[in-house]
């Protein structure tokens, strides 16, 4: 009986035990499975990773400002004639090549622009007999040296009229008392004020202006308070609204030393690189000036993969698709571009940087 009693209870201890494993090893599988979250294909296309790094600390000013077009690099069009457009062939923001037509315009000018230009050659031939004979003359003493100097200056006088004359008119060609205007340069139509019908008169305001937006330049106001923080050679980053995610980076090449009269501010030019054409005249810019470089190096990781939860703030450590990990960190410095921490982190690992709340959640939805 109690042989039996004993038996019967070493049955119930083993069976408990095979029951208690068998549920361990469940829990375990379960928190393997809820711990093993992966970053799906479709997410993954959505999310970017940044680089840990270590550098120094560096607060910012940012200043607001407006892209400008090169001026060095601009061609304003006046005409050189009176007249009636009758057809024209671009459109604000069109790129064109330099000869290009771009519009007609009836006018009777170039009729007298040609029988100027005979005039001048006329007068070229009888200076240029002048300076002979001066010349002769001189040889022989007969002519000053005055005299000289002026024959001389006469027919260079007259060689640059005809020469400008040529050039203007090469601006045009004719058919009847139509004249064709051609772009003087390459680049993009950034201003437009002629239309079909339009009168036209020699000298007026510009009918179109043209510019070269390989480089655009960035005029930043620079207020009397931010005058000691602004210098030449000063490295700068251009934000827009227009592309909020990207920055174009340059520098300060040229400071005004006088106020504008309007604004009340200093204008400090930066030329930036325009390769992708995202940099338009007209459009508004922040601009981020690095001040105050500290003697410390710090964690540095873009503003954009700190996640704040519970008065904390935490990033995402990415290792592989199906290994990240929940790292806190303390934010000890900032700036437009870097926020600079503290933590349990290392210089050199990735880290999610957009996208990173909702792979939070989800790994926090895994790791309960």
């Amino acid at each position: 009986m109690k042989k039996n009693r004993i038996q019967y209870i070493a049955v119930i201890y083993f069976a408990t035990i095979v029951t208690m494993v068998g549920c361990t090893e469940k829990k375990q599988a379960a928190a393997e499975e809820r711990t093993n979250y992966c970053i799906s294909k479709e997410l993954k296309k959505d999310i970017k990773l940044a680089q840990v790094k270590t550098l120094p600390i560096e607060e910012s000013i940012t200043l607001t400002g407006e892209v400008e077009s090169n001026s060095d690099k601009t061609v304003p069009f006046v005409s050189l004639v009176d007249g009636v457009v009758t057809e024209t062939y671009f459109s604000l923001g069109d790129y064109v090549k330099k000869g290009q037509v771009l519009a007609n315009v009836k006018s009777t000018s170039l009729n007298e622009m040609q029988d100027d230009t005979q005039t001048l050659q006329a007068q070229l031939a009888v200076a240029k007999r002048k300076l002979s004979s001066v010349e002769a003359m001189y040889k022989d003493d007969i002519a000053s040296q005055k005299d000289l100097q002026e024959a001389k200056s006469e027919v260079q006088i007259l060689e640059s009229n005809i020469s400008k004359t040529r050039k203007n008119m090469q601006l045009y060609s004719a058919g009847g008392n139509n004249i064709q205007i051609k772009a003087p340069a390459d680049g993009y139509v950034i201003e437009k004020n002629v239309s079909n019908g339009m009168p036209v008169t020699a000298g007026s305001d510009p009918l179109f202006t043209i510019s070269n937006l390989d480089k655009v330049w960035v005029m930043a106001n620079v207020y009397a308070t931010n005058m000691r923080h602004v210098h030449v050679d000063q490295p700068a980053i251009v934000k827009t609204l227009a592309y909020p995610d990207d920055s174009f980076s340059g520098k300060v090449n040229a400071i005004s030393q006088v106020f504008n009269e309007n604004e009340r501010v200093l204008k400090a030019k930066i030329i930036m690189d325009n390769n992708n054409m995202k940099l338009r005249p007209g459009m508004s810019a922040d601009i981020v000036l690095p001040i105050n470089s500290q003697n410390k190096s710090a964690l540095a990781i873009p503003q954009k993969a700190l996640i704040f939860d519970n008065n904390q703030s935490f990033v995402i450590v990415y290792k592989k698709d199906c290994e990240l990990e929940i790292r806190a960190v303390n934010e000890i410095a900032s700036n437009a571009q870097y926020s600079y921490v503290e933590g349990d982190l290392k210089s050199g690992e990735s880290i999610i940087e957009s996208n990173g709340l909702l792979i939070y959640e989800n790994l926090k939805t895994q790791s309960k």
